[in-house]
């Protein structure tokens, strides 16, 4: 039997998901509309209307979940074995030498199916 995941998304989710994007979108309003100042000063207050609808977006079911995904994912991160300079580089050139000796077999093929189509066909 299949069960269907529960996903439980109340309107207070949503009103605080739509929130965070008409302050995003505002945010960029404000970017745009005061184009006259300072570069630096638009980015600033771009970065922390982001910020505030990053914190608003986290107060929500589904910012919980995502930052505990990123958190599992981090750690699963952390448990890999990472292989050394030394094995990386010996399998890199055993590929490089692999392609190389393909290529060739290719190219060697290639002539030798061109030299019959010419035999063939008397072209």
């Amino acid at each position: 039997m299949v069960s269907k995941a529960e996903t439980s998304t109340n309107s207070l989710d949503t009103m605080k998901l739509a929130a965070a994007g008409v302050l995003v979108l505002l945010g960029l309003i404000a970017f745009y509309y005061f184009e006259e100042q300072s570069l630096l000063l638009r980015s600033v207050g771009l970065l922390i209307i982001a910020g505030l609808a990053a914190f608003v977006v986290y107060q929500t079911d589904l910012g919980k979940r995502t930052v505990e995904f990123f958190g599992d994912a981090r750690t699963e991160v952390r448990k890999v074995v990472w292989p050394s300079r030394a094995e990386t580089t010996q399998t890199t050139l055993t590929v490089f030498i692999i392609v190389v000796i393909v290529g060739i077999f290719l190219w060697l093929f290639d002539m030798l199916l061109a030299f019959l189509f010419r035999a063939v066909t008397g072209i």
